[in-house]
């Protein structure tokens, strides 16, 4: 528990720091740039298609007729343009989140360990290609578990229980491996895993319920057509912020776990190593790899 509360305060105190909040602002960066780039190569083309189809629903041509009575101008061409609009903002977002949130994880994770655990070393016991490969597998398992848990839904209780059961096992997943690539040996992290895997399953529900708080913001844009270019940006950079703090809070409980299990071997081994005075050996080894604790 004194793990869990410790990285938790640690977690949201680093997401006072300036790079921090630079990282949250990339998504809105990159939407802009990418919104702009494909706006200006593909809009007219986009917005005249989406008209032509709208002009072809039989269905629809009384419709529009009746609704050009009541406005005045082409209401066929901003009904064309919203939807396009509306159509394209989910795709731009979630390609500007996949490009944050691969360079995020291992930036933050970085920063905790070159702020706190300078003399941490890196074993580097996971490639990019590996922890890229097991992110694809648990994404997939945890689809599948969502579309099979779909009929279980309709339960009032469950809508609200395993949702945020299976991301948060995504979660654990994911950033639990990302988190200790860098500096965890394959034994270290197969070793952390199994000890901490309930307390590392509870930090991925708690952030997937916080993940919730942006799809509200989100449908809210939704329902509030003349709020949506205000709401949705605040839900992406909230939505970024959650997922910051999220790659925190693991990296702060795996770096500091690992720590405490290399003082922990150090402290046994000592006696072995040394002569006469294994205990004070095993004392000056266990200060050793926990002088970097008390940093911030």
């Amino acid at each position: 528990m004194r793990l869990l509360l410790d990285s938790f305060w640690r977690a949201v105190a680093y997401c006072m720091l300036p790079r921090v909040i630079v990282l949250s602002l990339l998504p809105l960066g990159l939407m802009i740039v990418l919104a702009s780039l494909l706006g200006y190569f593909y809009w007219d083309a986009a917005v005249s298609w989406t008209r032509g189809a709208l002009d072809a629903w039989p269905l629809l041509s009384s419709f529009w007729a009746w609704i050009g009575r009541l406005f005045s101008g082409d209401v066929t061409s901003a009904l064309a343009a919203l939807v396009v609009v509306f159509a394209a903002t989910p795709v731009i977002v979630v390609v500007c989140l996949l490009i944050v949130a691969g360079l995020m994880a291992p930036a933050l994770t970085k920063l905790v360990g070159a702020r706190r655990f300078p003399a941490l070393e890196q074993k580097k016991g996971a490639s990019f290609f590996g922890s890229v490969a097991r992110s694809l597998g648990a994404t997939v398992l945890a689809l599948i578990a969502l579309v099979v848990s779909m009929p279980l839904w309709l339960i009032p209780p469950l809508v609200l229980i395993l949702p945020p059961l299976i991301w948060g096992w995504l979660t654990y997943r994911v950033m639990s491996f990302d988190a200790l690539a860098e500096h965890a040996s394959p034994e270290e992290r197969a070793a952390l895993l199994r000890a901490h895997r309930l307390p590392l399953l509870c930090i991925g529900v708690l952030c997937g319920y916080l993940g919730a708080a942006p799809s509200i913001v989100w449908a809210s844009g939704l329902l509030f057509a003349a709020a949506f270019f205000v709401l949705v940006p605040i839900a992406i950079w909230i939505y970024t912020l959650v997922f910051a703090f999220s790659a925190l809070w693991f990296a702060h409980y795996c770096l500091d776990a690992l720590a405490q299990l290399r003082a922990q071997r150090a402290a046994a081994e000592a006696p072995a190593a040394g002569g006469g005075t294994p205990a004070i050996e095993a004392d000056e080894a266990s200060k050793a790899a926990l002088s970097q604790w008390g940093s911030p």
